[in-house]
């Protein structure tokens, strides 16, 4: 799919995470906003997917969502890329809906293989899960994506470790590294330190890349695949604005998690364009 074309459906993927959020009155549209391009890009571009959703996800590229709060984002792309019928955006974080405020797989929402919304425990998920693959003698590529803050969680380090060990070289993580969680900057929270330096200590090869630039994206994406498959699992680290594409949202930590009113729903759809229509 050409950029334009991406660009088109991210444009759509935002208006998604604004609606979503405004008519549930609660949900996190900062961080949901900042990634939107990464993951258009790589349901619609960069990933080998197959069709019927199947749970086992044998034979195709598999991606999990470690920072469960972008739950907007996830369920915007996987609706509009055929899982689930696009009008049921329109239940998020109803009671009785599937689509949930954290992503959860008792309702069986198609395109959902793990719960998650716990910080800290998607990299281990995307390491076994790449860990299995190469067992079965499965080649295809496994991704993750983490939100920066949850580096402070430590699983995410014995994760690291354990994947260079092992050389899980199919495995691809991405962190959005957009210096915001929901306290404050990460720097003031707890500092990350020198990411590129401590992600290669770990054993990884590391990428950085402009996830709030399509074609950065694209091609951050193909650098990945291209430097997987020698000895070393890849990581991107992705600089993002909180809040992307909406002017009074962006790079301001207090819409991690709170919903836009009425008024700001109107201000915010008015700058994001409508290309495939809303639910």
């Amino acid at each position: 799919m050409d950029l334009a074309s991406l660009q088109r459906i991210a444009s759509q993927v935002r208006r998604d995470i604004i609606r979503q959020t405004n008519l549930a009155a609660s949900g996190h549209p900062g961080g949901s906003l900042g990634c939107a391009d990464f993951l258009t890009a790589l349901y619609f571009n960069i990933m080998r997917r197959q069709m019927p959703f199947r749970m086992d996800g044998r034979g195709e590229d598999l991606f999990f969502l470690s920072n469960g709060h972008i739950s907007p984002l996830f369920y915007s792309v996987l609706a509009r890329s055929g899982y689930f019928p696009i009008e049921e955006l329109s239940t998020f974080r109803k009671i009785h809906s599937r689509l949930q405020g954290h992503p959860a797989t008792h309702e069986g929402l198609p395109g959902i293989r793990v719960a998650s919304g716990s910080l800290g425990q998607g990299l281990s998920v995307a390491l076994g899960t790449a860990l299995a693959k190469r067992l079965d003698g499965d080649d295809h590529f496994v991704y993750v994506l983490m939100g920066d803050g949850e580096l402070q969680e430590g699983q995410i380090w014995e994760a690291a470790m354990a994947a260079a060990h092992f050389g899980a070289d199919r495995l691809i993580a991405t962190v959005d590294w957009n210096g915001k969680q929901i306290d404050g900057p990460t720097r003031e929270v707890m500092h990350l330190g020198e990411l590129d330096a401590k992600w290669r200590s770990f054993g990884w090869e590391v990428l950085q890349m402009d996830g709030n630039v399509m074609e950065d994206v694209v091609s951050g994406l193909q650098r990945a695949q291209s430097a997987s498959g020698k000895g070393k699992p890849v990581v991107i680290l992705m600089k993002t604005e909180m809040g992307f594409g909406v002017d009074f949202m962006v790079g301001k930590h207090h819409w991690h998690g709170v919903a836009p009113n009425d008024e700001q729903c109107t201000a915010a759809l008015a700058q994001l364009e409508e290309t495939l229509g809303d639910f």
